[in-house]
């Protein structure tokens, strides 16, 4: 990417800052660590979030359970479409920018990448009130599930932008190699939606409830906190990437630059949200209670993201900076890796969740028939988590390495298994809920075996 930033004029900087050096030359596993641990920090502050969501939700029954599951694997795409895919694409793109030497393309990019992020919330913006009741109708709500749905997503997509600013000026932040202060502003807010979202959702004094909506206000509020703190960082003078640094001006390179990778990279999220979507649906044919049980269960998963990405923006960082600098077999290391630390993590989670899914379950509902649906989910695909986790890293790997066809491929792949083991579970064979599941865990073997495949096979290189 480095040669493709290169234009006429150019200027590079004078000896990279003390972080890209370090990425470039430092140990790697203590420098993949240390680049890691903030962010895991800060994210598990986004798992206590996700977490605490169900719990308060939960505390509205089982039909705001119900009509939240419906939003969340929109609401997954968007947050994973800001933070993993064009995010993961800023970063990468920056931190080649930096490894190369090319400051003044660090920062145009940086500008570029942020243009992006308005026009993506105003799409989604425009989506959910175009669309957004028949694609949760079509995915099974009904009646007060719906209206719930309804009521959570038009409050969080009609505030797209504090969502997509606040994710992608982060992730300008991380590709500078300032792991920290993303991590701070995480912890931050999600202190504050502690106190703000039962406020906000059960109201209290002169604070009227807002049901659902209070929840989805609140995320929108610290997002915004967050998004302002992080601009202030890169209006500073001193740093490597500074947005007022330089004047605007449109870069037809460096935004086919950001949108080669990043497309791709947020279609993967797409394609594995639509997997998720596709499991609702089929769940749904089961009964309310079993689309609760698996809206509570597949949380879990979205909590394991959180932690894959703690991991896998230091892999994005690393493996740009170093393929940026022509270090590819360092940037092999550094996948492989960071692959097993997340996979070791995820996966011990997972076996956890299988021999014990009352742990889980029983914080956020006392429904006996949720409880049942969602532990059986647990027994089954938690055994698959470690797949899971590493097919994450590896995506987060492969966007620095700016190679993103396998992780489409694998994430195509996943979603056809859903779709068409679904399909054939709850319309030909008539099968239990558990057959389904296990199409559920079949899927997340198959993504991760497929991205893992290409890279050993040498895919990166081509």
């Amino acid at each position: 990417m480095s040669t493709s930033l290169t234009h006429a004029g150019a200027v590079r900087s004078g000896p990279p800052v003390d972080r890209t050096h370090q990425m470039l030359h430092a140990p790697l596993v203590a420098t993949l660590f240390r680049l890691a641990a903030p962010n895991v920090i800060g994210l598990f502050a986004m798992t206590l979030v996700i977490g605490y969501d169900g719990f308060i939700l939960g505390r509205l029954g089982a039909t705001a359970l119900a009509g939240v599951a419906l939003v969340f694997p929109l609401s997954m795409l968007m947050i994973q479409m800001s933070a993993g895919g064009i995010g993961g694409a800023t970063t990468a793109a920056v931190a080649r920018a930096l490894g190369a030497g090319q400051a003044e393309d660090a920062t145009r990019l940086a500008q570029h990448a942020l243009f992006i992020a308005c026009v993506a919330a105003a799409l989604f913006m425009a989506a959910q009130f175009g669309v957004g009741r028949a694609v949760y109708a079509a995915m099974g709500g009904r009646d007060a599930a719906l209206t719930d749905a309804m009521a959570y997503a038009n409050v969080l997509f009609g505030g797209a932008l504090a969502i997509w600013l606040g994710n992608v000026l982060a992730a300008i932040v991380r590709g500078a190699g300032n792991m920290l202060l993303p991590s701070l502003v995480l912890l931050g807010t999600a202190g504050l939606h502690l106190l703000l979202c039962p406020l906000l959702v059960f109201g209290w004094g002169p604070v009227p409830g807002l049901g659902v909506a209070g929840a989805a206000t609140s995320t929108l509020t610290i997002n915004a906190t967050g998004a302002v703190v992080l601009a202030a960082h890169l209006l500073r003078r001193e740093g490597m990437v500074r947005l007022n640094g330089l004047r605007w001006r449109f870069r037809p390179d460096l935004l086919r630059a950001l949108l080669r990778v990043g497309i791709p990279a947020s279609l993967s999220p797409v394609i594995s949200n639509g997997s998720i979507a596709a499991s609702t649906a089929f769940i749904g044919s089961y009964g309310l209670a079993a689309l609760a049980g698996y809206g509570v269960a597949a949380r879990l998963e979205y909590i394991l993201v959180p932690i894959a990405f703690g991991f896998g923006t230091a892999l994005t960082a690393m493996v740009a900076t170093n393929m940026g600098a022509g270090q590819h077999q360092r940037a092999l290391r550094v996948t492989w890796t960071g692959a097993a630390v997340v996979a070791a993590i995820t996966g011990t989670i997972g076996v956890g969740a299988a021999l014990a899914p009352a742990l889980w379950m029983n914080l956020f509902t006392t429904d006996p028939a949720v409880r049942s649906f969602g532990g059986l989910y647990l027994h089954i695909v938690g055994a698959c988590y470690a797949l899971f986790g590493l097919g994450l890293a590896l995506f987060f790997a492969s966007q620095g390495a700016g190679r993103m066809f396998w992780p489409l491929v694998g994430s195509a792949l996943r979603l056809i298994v859903v779709v068409a083991g679904g399909w054939l579970c709850t319309h030909w064979l008539k099968a239990p809920a558990a057959t389904f599941f296990a199409v559920v865990a079949l899927s997340l073997a198959a993504y991760a075996f497929t991205i893992a495949a290409a890279i050993a096979l040498g895919r990166w290189q081509r």
